[in-house]
């Protein structure tokens, strides 16, 4: 599949990026969610420099993934939980009624 080049705003500095086609809309919504991040960031602290406000965003963003990806972990779990006692009850119901 072919690329495409696409231009990114990210704190009023433009980055050429090329990607698939049908990548587009995720990398532009990346963009726009690391720039939010990143100005975020530098309105609400005295950190100086795009290096360090943009390692800050990196850091913000890699732990809102950690703990979604462990909230996905509990979901499951809890429903497996839910499914096995679900089952059992199952089970129960089947011998009084059997």
């Amino acid at each position: 599949m072919s690329s495409i080049s696409l231009t990114i705003r990210i704190l009023d500095k433009d980055y050429q990026v090329n990607c698939k086609p049908d990548e587009r809309e995720a990398l532009v919504m990346s963009a726009q969610l690391l720039n939010e991040k990143m100005e975020e960031i530098r309105r609400g602290s005295h950190i100086i420099g795009l290096e360090r406000i943009a390692v800050m965003a990196a850091l913000n963003l890699a732990h809102d993934l950690i703990r979604s990806e462990q909230a996905v972990k509990a979901d499951a779990e809890t429903s497996h939980l839910l499914q096995t006692m679900n089952a059992k009850l199952n089970s129960a119901l089947s011998d009084l009624n059997g």
